[in-house]
């Protein structure tokens, strides 16, 4: 005999317009019901909670819903239970200074008082480690798993992983996940954030401790900087450029030290901590996305005290969440370094086998994504300077190219111009008409050759979904819109109407 539920669900009062949305959509996927706005005055205002008649039990949904705070059974106040979404984002309240691992593991699990969240939380758990530009929303990324009705044994693909949302959410969810990225960073952070799930909490405060006990030890800074050494002259050039010399002093035990910690998931973890300070400590402007240097001659940086602060902060918001999710199973998760358009190739394996594709590709031109970078590239011996310039030509959405490299891409789009749908090339022909049209930088002028580019990409990127996904499986591929001026003219680069007519193409 099915045993049917009524139950009372209420939203997290702070939700933009179209995060309600996803809300309603999420909670019909998972009940099989069409929730109705419920305007019972004893639990909130009618426009936050809604009623639904389901099979599932409360606490699946509590245990899977992202937009809700709080679920009440039978519609009675007095059983309500928290989701536990709400509860891994109120984890990041506890992390403060002064906190210390073991109080951290007295509070969690949350039991009757837990700090709710009274805005929009994005970094709690691995979510908070690193800074990382154009990152995706984690409950962007949950709410859709739920939508797609992702179970347990789902296959979860990422083709432009960035800082690991989708594979972090997915394996969360108890999924199976793949994340794939050009970006050696990229790969880095998904990778450190996944293993830090897998670290048992004991584990890595004995990890910590001990890294801080020899970093207390450690020699006065040196002239040999075995680190440093070890990398290739040119790169050794490079950060001669981008630090003080006495800061490259300071960093070099850190790293070496890092280096020598023997659990791997630690090392992963420590290492995206010292990269995350390694612009502040610079002469790079730290609020800049352009790469712009600015010596500060009088500026006093304690390398050591950056770092210990990074890690301590980075060690409790991960520590935090493993005592909160102790009770749940992660899924596994791999990461690959990887171009999105091989995707097929370098996962042909899996051809046919995926149950749903999320993933956030980079904007036409937005962002310098791996400009960005460069410094951890560079200093974490992940990518050479000499090979930034060719795998940045490789990154989808690049905005940095030389006068040959426009000329060979427009060559190509006039080739090809008709796999792109009109209303593609109508754009990318009245930029580039209007642009030769009027005196413009090289930015400008580069633009249309590098939107064409953009989106046959995105064609190949789109064809092997095709290829790797089941049949009627879903993709989600989440954009933002951009303009220019082009000869004195707002044109308006509606990039996710674009895609939806490349798709359809």
């Amino acid at each position: 005999m099915t045993v049917g539920y009524e139950i009372v669900c209420r939203l997290k009062p702070y939700i933009q317009p179209f995060e309600r949305n996803l809300a309603l959509k999420e909670l019909e996927a998972l009940t099989g019901a069409v929730p109705t706005p419920e305007t019972a005055v004893d639990l909130s205002t009618d426009s936050l909670v809604y009623r639904v008649m389901t099979t599932q039990s409360p606490t699946y949904l509590a245990d899977r819903l992202t937009y809700w705070e709080q679920l009440y059974p039978d519609g009675n106040p007095f059983t309500r239970q928290l989701t536990r979404q709400v509860k891994r984002e109120a984890t990041a309240n506890l992390v403060r200074n002064g906190i210390t691992p073991e109080q951290l593991q007295a509070m969690l699990p949350f039991q009757q008082e837990v700090p709710l969240p009274n805005r929009r939380n994005l970094r709690y758990g691995p979510h908070g480690i690193h800074e990382y530009r154009g990152k995706f929303f984690p409950q962007l990324v949950r709410s859709l798993l739920n939508i797609a009705r992702v179970g347990p044994t789902s296959l979860i693909l990422d083709p432009m992983c960035g800082s690991g949302t989708t594979p972090i959410e997915a394996v969360l969810l108890g999924c199976q996940a793949i994340g794939l990225d050009l970006n050696p960073l990229s790969v880095l952070m998904s990778r450190a954030k996944y293993a830090s799930l897998t670290i048992h909490p004991d584990e890595l405060i004995k990890a910590y401790q001990s890294l801080k006990v020899e970093l207390f030890q450690a020699a006065a800074p040196s002239t040999h900087l075995p680190w440093l050494e070890s990398l290739s002259p040119q790169d050794q050039d490079y950060l001669s450029h981008w630090f003080a010399p006495q800061v490259l002093a300071a960093l070099d035990p850190v790293a070496i030290h890092i280096k020598n910690v023997k659990h791997p998931a630690c090392r992963l973890l420590f290492q995206v901590a010292l990269s995350n300070i390694l612009r502040r400590v610079s002469w790079q402007k730290d609020d800049d996305l352009r790469v712009r240097k600015e010596i500060q001659s009088d500026r006093e940086i304690d390398v050591m005290a950056e770092f210990l602060s990074e890690l301590n902060r980075s060690v409790k918001t991960i520590l935090a969440l493993l005592y909160e999710n102790q009770e749940f199973p992660v899924g596994q998760a791999t990461i690959i370094e990887g171009n999105a358009r091989q995707a097929d190739q370098l996962l042909a394996d899996q051809r046919g086998r995926i149950d749903a594709i999320i993933t956030s590709p980079p904007y036409a031109t937005a962002l310098p994504y791996l400009d960005t970078d460069r410094l951890s590239l560079c200093y974490l011996g992940l990518l050479s300077r000499p090979q930034h310039r060719q795998r940045d030509y490789q990154m989808i959405g690049n905005r940095e190219i030389t006068e040959r490299q426009r000329q060979l891409n427009w060559q190509e789009y006039q080739q090809r111009r008709t796999e792109l749908p009109a209303e593609i090339t109508r754009v990318i022909d009245l930029i580039d008409t209007l642009n030769r049209q009027a005196e413009v930088g090289f930015r400008r002028r580069n633009l249309p050759a590098l939107l064409a580019r953009y989106f046959l990409d995105m064609r190949q990127v789109f064809q092997t979904f095709l290829r790797l996904l089941k049949p009627g499986a879903p993709a989600y591929v989440v954009v933002g819109n951009n303009h220019t001026i082009a000869g004195g003219q707002r044109v308006e680069i509606e990039t996710d109407k674009l895609l939806v007519q490349l798709v359809s193409q």
